[in-house]
This record gives C-alpha cells, structure tokens and sequence, in this order.
C-alpha cells in the first residue's frame, strides 16, 4: 500500500454543527481490522489507569463513534483509541452510545489509529461523505492531537495541530512524544503483555519513568513482596543460628564445669 500525506492545497471548509444524535440512528458496527487492535487500546488505558490518571470526568475508549453533522449529513468515526478530557454526565442507567463533541463535553483532544488499508483510512483527505479520517480529525472535528501507529513496521507519526492543519512532529532523543493533553511522553516499546509479543504504544511521564501495566505493577509487587520474604527468613535464620552457637557455647562451658549463670 503506498501512504499518501495530505497535502497543503486550499480547501473549503465544512459546514459543522453538533446536533443531537437520532435516538434511532443506527452506529456502524464495522469489526476490528486486525487481532492487534483491542490489545494495543487496551494497554494505554490500562496503564493510565495503573498511574490513577484516570477519572469519572473524562472518556477514553477505543473503537467509539463519534460523531458531528457535516453539510447536514450525520458522519461518524471511531477510531481505535480516544481521549477527551471532560464529558458531561449521562443520566443513570443511560449507556452513552458514541460522543458528539461540543454538545456532550469539550472537544477531543488526542485519537489514534492502528494502521489499516481502508479507502477512507488513516492517512485519508477526502473531503466528500463519508470523508476521510485525516479530513475528518483535521477540519472538522480539529483534534489537537492525531496519531498513527503502525505496530508492524514499526512507524509512529505524531500530528499536531497547528493554524488548522496538521504538522507531523519530531521525536525527542528517545524516539518519544510529548503529548501535552496527557502530560506524558509516547513512545514503542517492544515486549510481551498477556502472551502477545509485539511493539506496543507505551507511556512515559515527565521525568522519564515508563507507566507499567497493572499486570506489571503486580509483578513488581509480588517480586517486592517475595524479597521482604526473603529478608524475614534471613532474619529468622540468622537469629536461630545464633541461638544454636549460645546453646553450644553453654553446653561446652558445662562441660568445663562452669556454670554459666555465674558468668557475668
């Protein structure tokens, strides 16, 4: 497949509005394109949420419509992970169904997706229905912050938002992101997590210190907890031997005929 950027030719915008989603409309229900997808969603949730970054307030998902009026047409998109920083609450015993930006909270902030071959796909700038998804997170819904991950190349593209249009960033030393929504550094990271070995999308905070997995934090506290084990048997074993040699010393001392509660 040949990757074609968009280009910086001048272009009309849309008409956009964010109306209420038909309580009938029917959501595309499109399956995942690759065994890849869930798990590398997966884990940047779960690792935020092994951080406690993560709270009521906002919404992070993966492969979640969202959803805008575009020239009177409803479009929606759902990429594979997602994150807005405040949502407004739905009522109780309401499950939210897809987000409409400006309606239902703030803006979005940061999407991502896990390269595909779609014809409206990640790189695409088609700005006629059902447009592209490059189209449709640049000019019409202006996500700040647009990443594409390629996990078999592997290719991470960071595209910011800059007077409108997306400026595909450049990596630090490390080969990582700083996305400012998050407060956090992106970056590959290539390891197993629950069997699968792969590249995966990993977070690093300010100072540098990688976000682990809850499966991770576990590990490190069961590894943590079976070395206090050790000590304590240490412990015990250091004082039973030094029992051993004060029983020995005293049956020796017998045994010369001194009784040792007279020694002072």
């Amino acid at each position: 497949m040949v990757l074609q950027t968009p280009t910086s030719a001048k272009r009309q915008e849309p008409l956009v509005t964010w109306e209420k989603l038909p309580d009938d409309f029917i959501l595309p229900d499109d399956p995942v394109e690759n065994i890849l997808q869930p798990p590398l969603a997966a884990a940047l949730t779960d690792a935020l949420d092994a951080a406690n970054r993560l709270n009521s307030q906002l919404l992070i998902a993966s492969n979640f419509g969202l959803v805008a009026t575009v020239d009177q047409k409803i479009v929606v998109k759902a990429p594979d992970w997602l994150y807005v920083p405040q949502v407004f609450p739905v009522a109780e015993g309401v499950i939210r169904r897809s987000y409409t930006p400006n309606r239902e909270g703030s803006p979005v902030s940061v999407v991502m997706e896990f390269l595909s071959e779609t014809e409206t796909g990640e790189y695409s700038v088609r700005p006629t229905f059902p447009y592209g998804k490059f189209y449709f997170y640049e000019p019409i819904l202006h996500v700040p912050t647009y990443v594409i991950f390629n996990p078999l190349a592997p290719i991470l593209e960071v595209h910011r938002l800059q007077n409108n249009r997306y400026i595909l960033q450049q990596p630090t030393a490390e080969e990582r992101y700083w996305i400012p929504e998050l407060e956090l550094f992106l970056g590959i990271w290539y390891g197993t997590r629950l069997g699968l070995t792969s590249n995966w999308l990993r977070w690093w905070d300010e100072s540098g210190n990688l976000l682990l997995w809850s499966s991770e934090q576990a590990e490190q506290e069961r590894q943590r907890a079976e070395q206090e084990r050790q000590r304590a048997d240490a412990v015990i074993n250091n004082l039973e031997q030094e029992r051993q040699r004060n029983q020995a010393l005293m049956a020796k001392l017998q045994e010369l005929g001194i009784d040792p509660n007279t020694l002072s």
